[in-house]
């Protein structure tokens, strides 16, 4: 059974961090990459950065770069996303997603080319 576990969410104050981890079980990491997407009320599903753990690949959506860094523990199929200098727009559920590698070069800050998700994790900046 295919699960991605996201875990970190909270409450943090505009100015701080917060880390986000990703657990994923059941397909071969190595096959996918992992991306992290936000939510916001009343607002579409946004990429926000991805990683491929077979070349350890990534982008950035322009809005957390210098902010934001993903990284990949492959030993522990679990990717991590470390917030820094949290801003209130920030704020909104965080879902990380796998999508097959293959996908890489369609651009995968979308949404759609994804195949896994998991439950979500809020995170809430107060301004």
């Amino acid at each position: 059974e295919v699960q991605l576990v996201e875990s970190g969410g909270g409450l943090v104050q505009a100015g701080g961090s917060l880390r986000l981890s990703c657990a994923a079980s059941g397909f071969t990491f190595d096959d996918y990459c992992i991306g992290w997407f936000r939510q916001a009320p009343g607002k579409e599903r946004e990429g926000v950065l991805y990683i491929c753990s077979s070349d350890g690949s990534t982008s950035y959506a322009d809005s957390v770069k210098g902010r934001f860094t993903i990284s990949s523990d492959n030993a522990k199929n679990t990717v991590y996303l470390q917030m820094n200098s949290l801003k209130f727009e920030d704020t909104g559920v965080y879902y990380c997603g796998a999508a097959a590698k293959t996908y890489k070069t369609y651009g995968l800050l979308m949404y759609g080319w994804y195949d896994y998700w998991g439950q979500g994790t809020q995170v809430t900046v107060s301004s």
